[in-house]
């Protein structure tokens, strides 16, 4: 059962109930949602996991990248892969658990029900907004933690860069989810819409062949996808050798443009 179905603030006062009772339906939203171990796993777990099995279970990705210039030359072969494992956890989050959840409280019911009451149903999308940020945050956290502790990954050569291209993947991939959720009328059609996009921006955003050795046509096709785009600008603020990714960053604010717009246009409450 969905907090909101117990959270619902008293009628007086109903302007100011949409803010004051916020705080009380995130927090029970995010209990709720703690509670899901397939949400928690993919969002919280998975990118980290895959990093960390790479990283010590390949002998590749253990020894020195010597081909790369200087500093990478000393750095284990996998650091070139943490970029890439960032996007995935964005695009796993935006694409296989947010929309889910929201074509979830439309077949259910709950945000027409929430249109009647002093909390409206849009407190219930952003307080998910908030709970899936949080958790990128916490992944893409963990997996870089985890490089550098358990790996020996060096710190990116320019993290605003790489701070730069996070938030505007987030902005991008997580308007793509709702563009899915928006349409969606039941949970297990998101689910599967959102997969059917999902492995294809897998495969062109370096998770099933590295962007080191993607041929040509395959990283052009990337740049222009959300999650291509946002692996590749990574990677080049990450190792900062190829100067600022203007391309990549142009690309994601294109599509979060569009995209967003677009799914707060044909977003469905009922």
């Amino acid at each position: 059962m969905s907090a909101v179905e117990r959270v619902v603030p008293a009628p007086a006062g109903r302007g100011r109930g949409r803010t004051r009772g916020f705080g009380k339906l995130l927090a029970t939203e995010l209990k709720v949602w703690l509670r899901d171990p397939t949400a928690v796993f993919f969002a919280l777990v998975f990118p980290s996991m895959l990093l960390l099995g790479l990283g010590l279970a390949i002998p590749a990705f253990q020894e020195p990248m010597t081909d790369a210039p200087p500093p990478w030359n000393e750095a284990p072969g996998v650091t070139s892969y943490l970029p890439t494992i960032i996007a995935l956890a964005v695009g796993t989050i935006s694409l296989t658990t947010m929309p889910v959840q929201f074509a979830t409280f439309r077949e259910k019911g709950i945000l027409k029900r929430l249109s009647t009451t002093p909390m409206p149903p849009q407190n219930l999308i952003g307080a998910h907004m908030v709970i899936n940020v949080l958790a990128l945050i916490v992944s893409a956290g963990a997996a870089v933690v985890g490089g550098m502790v358990v790996l020996g990954v060096p710190l990116a050569a320019d993290p605003l860069v790489v701070l730069l291209v996070l938030v505007l993947s987030t902005t991008a991939m997580f308007s793509l989810g709702l563009l899915v959720a928006a349409r969606a009328d039941k949970g297990t059609t998101a689910s599967g819409l959102g997969m059917l996009i999902y492995f294809p921006s897998l495969m062109f955003s370096g998770v099933w062949v590295p962007l080191s050795i993607m041929p040509d046509w395959m990283r052009e096709i990337g740049l222009f996808l959300p999650l291509g785009a946002a692996a590749q600008g990574l990677t080049i603020g990450w190792f900062g050798t190829d100067g600022f990714p203007l391309a990549q960053v142009l690309v994601l604010v294109a599509w979060t443009l569009v995209l967003f717009p677009l799914g707060v246009r044909l977003f469905r409450w009922t």
